[in-house]
């Protein structure tokens, strides 16, 4: 039996007649023209601020609109229990409420997942408060992602959910819909990832991984983990030598410092080495702090500085780099 949460339940009842109804508001034509054309989601809509791991009664899936997604992302939490290998000092994972579950269980992810599809389809997210300063936005899934309130990978079914969300993909229609997996790169070495990245480059697959630093000091003072740099760079070459993947890299103030000019020297020299020795880099996403953080000391960069981070990138390494301040 399908478990479909109540509030979903009582949207998917509307009559056709009321869904024919919802019509795209009259500013629709103001809003896209303060739109980048490469990003058609600007980044001043309080939805674009608000990347809260839960809707309504729903324990495994919520949406989002994401400017790195470009339009409305359909999280799959496979982290309920907050568990996550890097403790980085920018997070925004609030780690001192208890955990809404403690593990995953596949069937009621396949439920939510359809619940949440075919609540979109039929215009029920447009009309939610939430989504209520662009419903345009809410009405076509960019993507569906594995990102939660620690890291992916770390799950022990991670090829079972993978393959979850590839079936209901398909029998929902969303074919041109990617998978999503946003990942510290810690753990794509592990047998059941690597086969769940198999059945994702089968679906319209695409692997974002994390990339902060250029030196062990700062990936440790950033990222705080016991896992190796070296781990993560080689997962990154790996992996990306496999599959184009996409690097996203978060920049700020650290103690009231950006990163150091040595430092983003050295960040760009891990990228010339990545793709010297066959790493397959789509484009990087530069990106900064956009909500609280556990740390008073990490802070964001303003929009210009973190685009004079992007020139540089893009001038040392040739690569396509997009920045979401």
């Amino acid at each position: 039996m399908l478990r479909v949460p109540s509030l979903v339940t009582r949207h998917l009842s509307l009559s056709s007649g009321l869904l024919r109804r919802l019509a795209v508001p009259a500013g629709f034509a103001t809003l896209a023209s303060m739109t980048d054309r490469r990003n058609p989601v600007p980044s001043h809509l309080a939805a674009v601020h608000d990347h809260a791991r839960s809707f309504a009664d729903f324990v495994f899936v919520y949406p989002v609109i994401s400017r790195r997604s470009r339009g409305l992302s359909i999280g799959v939490n496979l982290n309920p229990d907050k568990r996550c290998n890097f403790d980085c000092i920018y997070c925004e994972v609030d780690r001192h409420t208890a955990p809404r579950a403690l593990g995953v269980d596949p069937g009621q992810v396949r439920d939510e997942l359809v619940a949440m599809i075919r609540f979109v389809k039929q215009g029920g997210l447009a009309r939610a408060p939430k989504f209520s300063e662009a419903p345009e936005l809410a009405r076509d899934i960019k993507d569906i992602a594995f990102s939660g309130d620690g890291e992916p990978t770390m799950v022990p079914n991670f090829a079972a959910c993978a393959q979850i969300v590839a079936d209901v993909k398909r029998s929902e229609g969303l074919e041109a819909t990617k998978i999503v997996l946003i990942t510290d790169a810690a753990g794509l070495d592990k047998a059941d990832v690597r086969r769940g990245l198999e059945i994702m480059d089968a679906n319209q697959g695409e692997v974002w991984g994390k990339l902060d630093a250029g030196t062990d000091a700062y990936y440790r003072l950033v990222n705080r983990t016991h896992v190796s740099f070296e781990r993560i760079l080689k997962n990154l070459l790996v992996t990306a030598r496999a599959r184009p993947i996409v690097v996203q890299s978060l920049f700020l103030r650290v103690h009231g410092q950006p990163m150091p000019r040595a430092e983003l020297e050295a960040y760009c020299a891990r990228l010339e080495a990545l793709t010297r020795d066959g790493a397959q880099i789509k484009e990087v996403h530069a990106y900064t702090v956009a909500r609280p953080t556990p740390e008073a000391y990490a802070t964001r960069l303003t929009a210009g500085e973190l685009e004079g981070f992007a020139r540089t990138i893009r001038s040392a390494t040739g690569l396509t780099v997009f920045t979401f301040d």
